[in-house]
């Protein structure tokens, strides 16, 4: 199969030849026609001059020979009856009654008389012109007349020169049309250069196409192209680190429920099948293993509802509820509730009292998981204080680690990777959601080895 830039060639070359050529057939026959015209003037100036010279002439026959010695013109003197009174390149007395010869007879119409015909006299074509003249009272015929041969020369002589100029105009045209095939090959490379980088993905490649405004035009198409692939790439990209984000945290959940619901279902399991097989226990004992059941039912249930609440939370589904409370009345109430379950320690709450208008329950939400979260990595004492700003909870645990603070509030992320209990690790991550929702933000400051502050900005919920 032809490329692009040779079919180019091969078509121009083609039809430049074939206007040529027609061009050259036209240009023959014309030149041709143009150059007997011009020749059949010559020889009617010839005439004139003659005719004007005639009255002069004396001897006819030396005449005619001399005009023929200084312009090679073949002159025939014509008396008006038909005979030939002189002749410049035969013997007149050889030559036949003249007098039906066309030439002469249609000078008898018209001003001049003229033909191309063979002279068997002379044994070539010749061009005839004549016209009826007076000379000495009577009137003769005189005849010019030129070989065609030399004519035709002449003719030949330009053409020639015409064809080699011609031939001159084709190589000049085969070189412009290389010349043009060249930058077409150069600007297509660049084009097809361009399509394989961005074929492997390389949004990036420069095409730069220099000599002709199509490809120009198809260039910027292709660069506009390529930036809308590029653009769905990153999409693309965009959509499967989502996609495996969502995925890990399928996996995640999968992993929790699966731990987290582990213990208190092997529990319950434990002490059911327990008191199917001792038909004969205590009273008091089977009342204590019901007792498990029920709270480790207790323990899936929240374990379930925390689960939820936290992705209500991120999908925005969750309204606030704004009323007015008093803050120092509702820490000191998580603080009571909290100490029954941990009965061997101290929340200390050093809030003043001032009057909130926010969601009490989201609120309290976020001060029982920080409170809890800090009575669980410490053993002393955990305290609830505020200042005009903000609510701090502060314990003197463990701490965080410092590559583990920008990660703490992730769904599902566990320091202790062995430590779960019913939180799921999600504790943090639903703090954080509820906090944004009620325009705030958590604060974690800590220290490993000598405790953590966890706190939030209360500007947005105070009463104006």
């Amino acid at each position: 199969m032809l490329k692009i830039h040779q079919i180019f060639i091969i078509k121009f070359l083609l039809l430049f030849s074939a206007s040529l050529f027609i061009t050259s057939v036209i240009s023959y026959i014309a030149l041709k026609n143009i150059i007997i015209e011009h020749n059949k003037n010559h020889l009617k100036h010839a005439i004139e001059l003659m005719s004007v010279e005639l009255e002069s002439v004396k001897d006819l026959d030396n005449y005619v020979a001399l005009i023929h010695k200084n312009t090679s013109l073949r002159i025939t003197i014509v008396s008006q009856d038909g005979l030939v009174i002189a002749e410049s390149s035969a013997d007149k007395n050889e030559m036949d009654n003249h007098s039906s010869r066309f030439e002469l007879m249609q000078s008898n119409t018209q001003k001049y008389g003229d033909i191309t015909r063979y002279s068997d006299t002379v044994q070539t074509d010749f061009l005839y012109v004549a016209k009826r003249v007076s000379y000495k009272d009577e009137q003769i015929y005189v005849r010019v007349s030129m070989s065609l041969a030399q004519i035709m020369y002449d003719f030949y002589s330009l053409w020639m020169n015409l064809f080699f100029v011609f031939i001159a105009i084709v190589i000049i045209a085969t070189f412009v049309s290389r010349t043009m095939s060249q930058k077409v090959v150069y600007d297509i490379a660049q084009i097809t250069n361009y399509l394989d980088e961005v074929s492997n993905k390389n949004y990036k490649a420069v095409i730069k196409t220099r000599y002709f405004y199509e490809f120009l035009q198809i260039s910027l198409s292709l660069k506009n192209l390529v930036k809308k692939l590029s653009k769905n790439e990153k999409k693309k990209i965009k959509n499967m680190a989502k996609l495996r984000l969502v995925n890990k945290q399928r996996n995640d959940i999968l992993s929790a429920l699966s731990h987290e619901f582990k213990n208190p279902v092997a529990s319950i399991i434990g002490y059911a099948q327990t008191i199917q097989e001792d038909t004969d226990m205590p009273q008091s004992i089977r009342d204590k293993f019901l007792s498990k059941i029920s709270s480790n039912g207790e323990k899936i249930s929240k374990m379930i509802d925390r689960l939820a609440l936290s992705v209500k939370l991120e999908n925005g589904d969750l309204a606030i509820n704004k009323s007015e409370f008093d803050i120092k009345q509702l820490c000191s109430e998580v603080a009571s509730n909290l100490a029954s379950k941990y009965k061997n320690r101290e929340i200390i709450v050093k809030v003043d009292k001032r009057i909130f208008l926010s969601d009490k329950t989201m609120l309290e939400l976020v001060l029982i998981n920080l409170v809890d979260n800090a009575l669980k990595y410490s053993n002393g004492d955990v305290v609830i204080e505020s200042n005009e700003k903000r609510i701090s909870i502060i314990d003197s645990g463990i701490g965080i680690k410092e590559e583990h603070l920008e990660k703490i509030t992730s769904k599902f992320y566990r320091v202790e990777k062995n430590s779960w209990d019913n939180s799921m690790g999600l504790g943090l991550a639903m703090v954080e959601h509820i906090l944004k929702v009620l325009d705030s933000s958590l604060e974690i400051n800590s220290e490993f080895g000598k405790g953590s502050v966890f706190s939030f900005s209360t500007k947005s919920m105070l009463k104006s």
